[in-house]
């Protein structure tokens, strides 16, 4: 085999721990999540969140966004499941791969809506904090193609050509061992890292709010998705014109990142002042030391012998309330009397 990047050995893919049975593709995707939570965070709680707001909402996104990955990934491959010889059980089987990272959009965009609304959190405050963290994501997540010997493409002479072993399932009929291919796993992984600072340095230069910052993800990522798509040998099922489903489907996601940047910057042309849903705001710092002094306060409440209050005991009582909290209650009290 010529030289070039080397795959890992098949036995790197999974390992034993007791009675479990890891994946290193999963982990790796356990991992790209923990970062872009962690991010997201650092994020959203700079601009004004609750620390455990984006907790809130991750543990709706995620599942929603696993279950669109696959369900993507099983219609756009709708042959390897179902027809004659195939078991449709199968697609149930998440940890042999088939994760579409385009599903995961859809899915997670519908649990991270409904994970905002219970947090108080506007939805595309959110979004613009999760876009750098995205790419994040998604390039850790991407070593995990390396491991399971996925997602490369075309054969090539180019010196950082990826090794596949013949015996892989995937590898081409009639093509001589040793054969090099593009490492579209390495292409994505790179793209992504260096989408991080692009949208970071767009965000503060052009102050991306309202949803602009993840418009300018969608546009980033589904423009190289375009390319890498028709780099591939394993493509999804082809529509109209030709073209793979999953180039359709990062068509969309451009357009539809292009139509966020225009349509939210015409709309809200004001800086964002909030990352909470108006009336969903927590309490600002005095206001809530203003409650606790006014809690605090109710207990010396004077009252008469009576039991009835007089002005002569409500003037007392609020004198001295008052000197406690400024430190010279006898001055005041005398005052009052």
């Amino acid at each position: 085999m010529r030289a070039g990047i080397p795959s890992p050995d098949l036995t790197w893919s999974s390992f034993s721990v007791g009675p479990l049975t890891l994946h290193t593709y999963a982990l790796c995707l356990l991992a790209g999540i923990a970062a872009a939570a962690w991010l997201t965070s650092r994020r959203l709680t700079a601009r004004g969140g609750h620390p455990d707001a984006v907790l809130d909402i991750v543990i709706w996104a995620v599942p929603f966004g696993i279950l669109g990955a696959r369900v993507y990934h099983v219609l756009t491959h709708w042959g390897d499941y179902f027809g004659a010889g195939q078991d449709p059980v199968r697609v149930l089987f998440v940890w042999e791969g088939g994760i579409a990272i385009l599903g995961s959009l859809l899915g997670g965009a519908v649990g991270a809506w409904i994970g905002c609304r219970r947090a108080g959190i506007r939805f595309w405050s959110f979004a613009d904090a999760l876009a750098p963290a995205m790419l994040l994501a998604q390039a850790i997540g991407r070593l995990g193609n390396w491991f399971n010997h996925e997602l490369f493409g075309r054969p090539t002479t180019l010196p950082w050509g990826l090794q596949i072993p013949a015996t892989n399932g995937a590898y081409p009929d009639g093509l001589p061992d040793g054969t090099l291919f593009h490492p579209l796993f390495l292409y994505e992984l790179l793209w992504n890292l260096l989408g991080v600072v692009v949208v970071l340095v767009l965000e503060k230069r052009f102050r991306l709010r309202w949803g602009r910052a993840f418009g300018l993800y969608l546009v980033w990522y589904g423009a190289a998705r375009v390319w890498l798509e028709m780099l591939r040998i394993d493509p999804t099922s082809v529509t109209p014109l030709g073209l793979p489903a999953n180039v359709w489907g990062a068509l969309v996601a451009v357009a539809l990142g292009v139509a966020i940047i225009v349509v939210q910057g015409r709309r809200h042309p004001e800086p964002e002042t909030s990352v909470h849903v108006p009336g969903r705001e927590p309490a600002a710092p005095q206001e809530a030391d203003d409650a606790q002094v006014a809690a605090d306060d109710a207990p010396h409440t004077r009252q008469s012998t009576d039991g009835s209050h007089g002005p002569a005991d409500d003037a007392r009582a609020g004198a001295e309330d008052a000197a406690v909290r400024t430190g010279d209650a006898p001055t005041r009290a005398d005052e009052a009397r």
